[in-house]
C-alpha cells in the first residue's frame, strides 16, 4: 500500500544564510509557516514547499524605515503609496511609517482610515501612518494615536512641505500633555527661521544651511525637551543634523530618542557645489563638522535609529531656482545600500546597523512581532550580499520622481531580497509577488476586532 506523502513542515525555508540577530550571527536556516517564523536551526530542503537559497548572503531582520513621505493623497504626481512602497521593497525595506503632510492632512480618524484602506494589499511592504498633531485635534489625540495603523503623533515645529505647523510652546505643551505614546518632532525653531529669511540668497542653495542654521535646530530641541520634562512625555527627535544638538541631548536620553538620516551622515555642504538644490533638505545638509559629530554619536550609542526622510519631488520641481525649489529628496530605496557601504568601510558594525533599522524601531515604537528573527515573529527579512559592489543609478530608482542624489555612487553591500511576512516581495532587483502590504500592529495600539 503506497505511503501517504508527509506535508512539508514549513511553507518556506531560508537555507544556508548567515543570520544576524540579537544573539549574534551565524549560519542557520529559518523556517516559515503562515507568514511567521516557526523554526531557526538546520532543516532539510524536503521539509518545505519552497526553498530560498541564501548561501553567501546575510539574513537580517526586516528593515523598518520610520520616516517616509509617500505624498498620497493630494500630491500623487510626486509619489503614491504603491510607487513609494515599491521603492522601499526594491531597497530591502519591509515596513515604513508614512508622514501626515498630505492633502488632506492625516489628522482625523477618517483620514487615517482612508490611508490604511489605500495601502492595504496595494503597498508592497507593511506600513503605518503618523497622525499630525495640531491645535485643532488635541482633544482627540489619546484616541487617534492608538487607532489601527497609527504610528503615533507627529508635530512640525518648523515649517516644511505641507500645512502642519505648531511652532509655539503652548501648542506643543497641549499636544504633549495628551500623548501617551512616543511623539515625533521636526525640531527647527520657526520663529528664528522667520527672522532669518533674509539670509536666503537667490539662486544659491548654499545659503540654505545659513538660513536654517544650527541655532534654529538647537533652540527648538532645547524648548522641546523642556516641555517634555514639564509634562512627562516621551519624544522622538527626527533627522538630527547638528553637533550642538548631539552634545545637548546626551543629558536627555531619558525623555528623547533620536533618529539620524543617511544623508546627514553621508553628504556635507560641499555637495551643494555639485548637486545644487538636489540636496536641499529640511533640516539642511551641513558642514562636515556636524556629520563628524553625528558619526561620533552613532558610535557612542547615543543615536537610536536610522530613518530616510524619503521626501520626493519631480526633477523639474527640484531644479527651480533657490529658494523656489522644494526641500526633499528620495531615500527609502538607498538607505540599506548607503549604510551597508558605511558598514564595509568600518564606520559601524553590521550588528549596529541591525539595531538601528529593526530592533531599535521595534523598541521605540513598540511594534508587535517585528524587529527580530525569532519564533512567533513576522517572517520579515532583508537579505543582503555584503561583498557585492554596485553603482547606484537613477535608472534603478523606483520612486515616481526617478532620481537620487547618489546617482553614480559605487557602494559595497547590496539588498538582494525583501521578504514580508514570508512572501518574497523583491529578489535581485525584480518584484517577485503582487503587493500584499498590511498595517503594522503596535503593542500599545487599540486591539483589532
Amino acid at each position: 500500500m503506497p505511503s501517504t506523502p508527509v506535508s512539508p513542515t514549513f511553507d518556506v525555508i531560508l537555507k544556508n544564510g548567515i543570520v544576524v540577530n540579537q544573539d549574534g550571527e551565524g549560519q542557520r536556516d529559518v523556517g516559515i509557516r503562515n507568514g511567521r517564523i516557526v523554526g531557526i536551526g538546520s532543516f532539510h530542503a524536503s521539509q518545505a514547499g519552497e526553498l530560498i537559497d541564501c548561501t553567501g548572503l546575510h539574513v537580517l531582520p526586516g528593515v523598518m524605515d520610520t520616516q517616509v513621505h509617500f505624498r498620497e493623497p493630494g500630491l500623487d504626481h510626486k509619489e503614491d503609496l504603491e510607487s513609494g512602497s515599491r521603492a522601499a521593497a526594491m531597497g530591502g525595506v519591509t515596513a515604513v511609517f508614512e508622514m501626515p503632510n498630505t492633502n488632506p492632512l492625516t489628522t482625523t480618524e477618517a483620514t487615517l482610515a482612508d490611508k490604511v484602506a489605500r495601502g492595504h494589499h496595494r503597498m508592497h511592504c507593511d506600513f503605518a501612518f503618523w497622525v499630525g498633531g495640531t491645535r485643532e485635534n488635541v482633544k482627540d489625540i489619546p484616541e487617534l494615536e492608538r487607532l489601527p495603523g497609527a504610528a503615533g503623533i507627529k508635530v512640525f515645529m518648523g515649517s516644511s512641505t505641507g500645512d502642519l505647523l505648531v511652532e509655539d510652546d503652548k501648542g506643543v505643551r497641549d499636544i504633549l500633555s495628551t500623548t501617551r505614546r512616543r511623539a515625533a518632532f521636526h525640531s527647527e525653531d520657526e520663529f528664528r527661521l522667520r527672522e532669518r529669511l533674509g539670509e536666503r540668497i537667490e539662486n544659491d542653495p548654499r545659503s540654505h544651511p545659513v538660513w536654517r542654521d544650527e541655532i534654529a535646530a538647537l533652540q527648538c530641541t532645547q524648548r522641546l525637551v523642556r516641555i517634555a520634562r514639564e509634562v512627562g512625555a516621551k519624544i522622538h527627535i527626527l533627522h538630527l543634523s547638528t553637533a550642538e544638538e548631539v552634545d545637548f541631548l546626551i543629558d536627555h536620553k531619558d525623555v528623547a530618542s533620536i533618529e539620524v538620516t543617511p544623508h546627514h551622515l553621508t553628504l556635507t555642504a560641499e555637495a551643494y557645489e555639485r548637486l545644487g538644490t538636489l540636496v536641499q533638505m529640511n533640516p539642511p545638509v551641513r558642514e562636515a563638522r556636524h556629520a563628524e559629530r553625528l558619526w561620533w554619536a552613532l558610535q557612542q550609542g547615543i543615536l537610536d535609529i536610522f530613518g530616510s526622510d524619503h521626501a520626493p519631488h519631480l526633477l523639474e520641481e527640484k531644479q527651480k531656482p533657490y529658494p523656489s525649489s522644494p526641500s526633499g529628496m528620495t531615500g527609502v530605496q538607498t538607505l540599506v545600500p548607503i549604510m551597508l557601504d558605511h558598514v564595509n568601510a568600518g564606520r559601524l558594525s553590521l550588528a549596529r546597523f541591525v539595531d538601528m533599522t529593526s530592533a531599535g524601531p521595534a523598541r521605540l515604537f513598540q511594534t508587535a512581532r517585528k524587529g527580530r528573527i525569532a519564533v512567533g515573529y513576522d517572517a520579515d527579512f532583508t537579505i543582503v550580499d555584503m561583498k557585492r559592489k554596485e553603482t547606484i543609478r537613477n535608472e534603478w530608482i523606483a520612486s515616481k520622481c526617478g532620481w537620487t542624489p547618489y546617482d553614480g555612487k559605487e557602494v559595497t553591500g547590496w539588498p538582494v531580497g525583501t521578504i514580508v511576512r514570508g512572501q518574497k516581495v523583491m529578489w535581485e532587483k525584480e518584484l517577485a509577488t503582487p503587493s500584499r502590504g498590511e498595517a503594522v500592529t503596535f503593542l500599545d495600539g487599540l486591539p483589532r476586532a
